[in-house]
């Protein structure tokens, strides 16, 4: 997937005001399937899967003992005792290798289908529209996190109401024989409503200005989903055991030492990843996670982890410039000036 096509600011307005086509092939899948699938996975994942029928799609995180997170994931429920699950690119091996380890003894398969999958994003305003004139199904998906099956050139693929921007659009699965022809015929049906390839960079700004985490910055092994603002995603009171509940539930008793919030500058410099965060005193309570510019805004943005016990008079340490930090929920094109 290449950082960008035209101009990342180009691609992230397209998506905001109108529509952007992603490849993100690079992402993995995986499919669990048997008697003991759902039993298996509700033990695996933080969020309760019994709220997740067939034909929905629920965001799971995978935790590890210690409430560290091995990746973040989306649950797709074909049918009963079938799921098809969406995992990051560089989490792929690692993920699969640790569902195959805990599979052990169950009358379940996980079989990666990485391989065999391309996956496009059509997201914005005009997704929808532009998407219903290649894939039809799109005009049955009723809300978002809800999918179908539909096809195209003899073949079936996925389309899910989901995505990674903050606006609406489908995330099509499909076979890698029919990956570029459909891609072809979605520029084509949308070419009319200015819909444009968008790579890596609008994908990372796009979803920063929507607050949604990446792995490896919001979430990692040693940040678990309570102090990065995932507590919704996490059912501690569901009835099943799941791996990493117990140091989630002490954590919670305990309450968070640090936590992830989202924040915008006053200024267009961006505080990369890593860039201390100082109280009014001069102290440093946190740094940087993530940060770009939002080009709606025409302000840097980012987010950061800090003491859970500092006020709102934060600032970043750009080369010895204090620059005042605004927490702001997100999404943070929106939030008030």
């Amino acid at each position: 997937m290449p950082v960008q096509y035209g101009g990342i600011l180009d691609e992230h307005r397209a998506v905001r005001e109108r529509a952007g086509l992603f490849d993100v092939s690079h992402m993995g899948e995986v499919e669990v399937l048997g008697p003991d699938a759902f039993d298996f996975l509700l033990g695996i994942v933080s969020n309760d899967l019994q709220r997740c029928a067939v034909g929905q799609a629920q965001y799971n995180l995978m935790c590890q003992v210690d409430g560290g997170v091995v990746d973040d994931i989306i649950v797709y429920r074909l049918a009963e005792d079938h799921f098809f699950i969406c995992l990051n690119a560089g989490n792929t091996s690692k993920d699969i290798a640790w569902l195959q380890q805990h599979a052990t003894g169950r009358n379940c398969s996980v079989r990666d289908l990485s391989a065999a999958f391309a996956q496009l994003a059509v997201q914005g305003p005009l997704a929808l529209e532009i998407a219903a004139r290649v894939l039809p199904s799109v005009v049955d998906l009723p809300r978002r996190f809800t999918f179908g099956v539909d096809s195209f050139a003899g073949e079936e693929c996925i389309v899910s109401r989901t995505g990674y921007t903050g606006e609406d659009g489908v995330e099509i699965y499909l076979p890698n024989s029919i990956a570029r022809p459909l891609a072809e015929a979605l520029i084509a049906a949308g070419r009319d409503q200015g819909l444009v390839w968008c790579g890596l960079g609008a994908r990372d700004s796009l979803r920063l200005e929507a607050g949604y985490p990446l792995y490896g910055h919001e979430i990692s092994e040693s940040l678990d989903p309570l102090s990065a603002g995932l507590g919704w995603a996490v059912k501690l009171t569901k009835q099943a055991d799941f791996i990493g509940k117990q140091a989630l539930q002490t954590r919670q008793a305990e309450g968070i030492v640090q936590r992830v919030v989202f924040f915008k500058l006053d200024n267009r410099r961006i505080a990369r990843e890593g860039t201390p965060i100082l109280d009014q005193s001069g102290r440093q309570v946190g740094r940087v996670l993530s940060g770009s510019l939002s080009p709606i805004l025409g302000q840097a943005i980012g987010s950061a982890l800090i003491d859970a016990s500092v006020g709102q008079d934060l600032y970043v340490d750009l080369r010895g410039n204090k620059i005042a930090l605004v927490v702001a929920k997100p999404p943070l094109h929106k939030f008030p000036a």
